[in-house]
């Protein structure tokens, strides 16, 4: 037999709220009450955001700087010649023909020749040597081919490239200027592992401000704490509040962050393209990345996170009512 529900308890069911609901509603007063705690302090809430930001500047910085000397050594990349010394047996027309072919390869962005009378006369105006040099019965100078890559091609393909000229049946001797270009890209690599080994040193430095910050903030809160466990709310509940605490912190860092790394940009960006200008570089200053704003943020609230959560998971079981 079916009996009929009472419009009452009909109602009651109707107006029940769902889970979804429940849950919305006690995430959204655990980040109430933790925007309330992080405003009743403001100093030290800016200061202990002041300290992450900080932290994670110094990572965020570095890396702007790496990108940007990434950046320089692309372009001076296009001052990169190789200089093929032709053998006395190859003759004007051969070494035009070779010119002109080799200007026409993948990665190669010019090729110029040079005759043996063209490189004594360049020879005479640079070196003031050129009165000297007429005493001379013969031309000392070989005739040359200068072969410029393309700076868009890839480093390793443009030094392989120039070897596999170097190698060339007219050629007989090559000189490579690209020494100095390997030593800065050698530089950098050990510089970028550097900066990932002090950005995960800083990582645990945040995570210790933010645990700190957060134990303090269970201090003060203990008795309610206790109340709390007394009536028998469960340690998720308790916890949900500090953790939205770590992540205001990481995220108030962030933004502190990006502005420490912006501001330092616009101070540095006028001699940075007076340099540029000297090497002939790319002369714009880049900032933050879009990808590395993201990093920055999403780091800064996974930090702020895990920092909140060790500490109040380690000492909400110390804690327990008397």
């Amino acid at each position: 037999m079916v009996t009929a529900k009472s419009p009452q308890s009909a109602a009651q069911v109707a107006t029940q709220p769902s889970w979804l609901s429940r849950t919305l509603q006690d995430h959204s007063r655990a980040l109430n009450a933790s925007l309330t705690q992080l405003m009743r302090k403001p100093i030290a809430t800016l200061l202990t955001a002041f300290v992450i930001g900080l932290t994670l500047a110094l990572p965020a910085g570095l890396d702007t700087v790496l990108r940007n000397l990434d950046v320089v050594g692309d372009s001076l990349q296009g001052s990169m010649r190789a200089s093929l010394f032709l053998k006395d047996s190859v003759d004007a027309d051969r070494a035009q023909e070779l010119s002109r072919s080799l200007g026409k390869r993948p990665g190669v962005a010019n090729a110029r020749y040079i005759s043996r009378e063209q490189a004594l006369e360049e020879f005479k105006q640079h070196s003031g040597f050129g009165e000297a040099l007429d005493l001379l019965k013969d031309n000392p100078l070989p005739a040359v081919i200068v072969v410029t890559p393309d700076h868009h091609a890839p480093q390793a393909q443009t030094s392989a490239l120039l070897k596999e000229l170097s190698n060339l049946p007219e050629v007989e001797q090559a000189q490579l200027d690209e020494k100095w270009l390997q030593r800065l890209y050698a530089i950098l690599d050990l510089v970028q592992r550097a900066v990932l080994v002090i950005a995960a040193a800083l990582a645990l430095a945040v995570v210790i401000v933010i645990a700190n910050t957060i134990r303090l903030d269970i201090e003060r809160h203990r008795e309610e704490i206790e109340v709390m466990k007394l009536i028998g709310a469960p340690d998720g509940f308790i916890r949900r509040p500090f953790l939205y605490t770590g992540l205001g912190y990481g995220l108030v860092g962030a933004l502190l962050a990006c502005a420490m790394v912006a501001g330092a940009g616009m101070l540095l960006a006028p001699p940075a393209h007076e340099l540029a200008g000297l090497y002939d570089a790319e002369p714009a200053l880049r900032g933050l990345a879009p990808e590395a704003v993201l990093a920055v943020f999403g780091a800064a609230l996974v930090l702020g996170w895990l920092g909140a959560f060790w500490t109040v998971s380690r000492h909400l079981h110390q804690i327990e009512p008397d």
